[in-house]
């Protein structure tokens, strides 16, 4: 299987808003990739911080792990994580995992902007 290489692009949506337009496949081999994402999120002030996942193609278990581990350093920051763009079969893994619980998941961009611009 030809693995899509991972893209981490942030932008500020709002005030105290990021958005980390999220690309290609999520692996084990993204770390680096959605490390740096999030790293340039909180140095830009991020309180909230949505994952886009509209354009993901891939998303394992070791990608998985990765939003796990940024769920972690977001929550030592007193930062929230939001989601949007998730297909049916990864919000199923997300419900699965119990990451629903700590990542507010949402049906579109405008949605998730409109609670975490509330949430600042």
């Amino acid at each position: 299987m030809h693995e899509s290489a991972t893209a981490a692009d942030v932008r500020e949506a709002a005030p105290g808003v990021c958005v980390i337009d999220i690309t290609g496949d999520v692996t084990a081999a993204s770390e680096e990739a959605l490390v740096a994402a999030y790293d340039d999120a909180s140095a830009r002030g991020a309180r909230a911080i949505v994952l886009s996942f509209a354009g993901l193609a891939y998303m394992n278990s070791g990608g998985i792990g990765l939003i796990v581990m940024l769920l972690v350093r977001a929550q030592r920051a007193d930062q929230r994580v939001l989601a949007y763009g998730l297909s049916g079969h990864y919000r199923q893994i997300f419900e699965l995992t119990r990451l629903d619980e700590a990542v507010a998941i949402h049906d579109s961009e405008q949605d998730a902007l409109r609670v975490a611009s509330a949430m600042g």
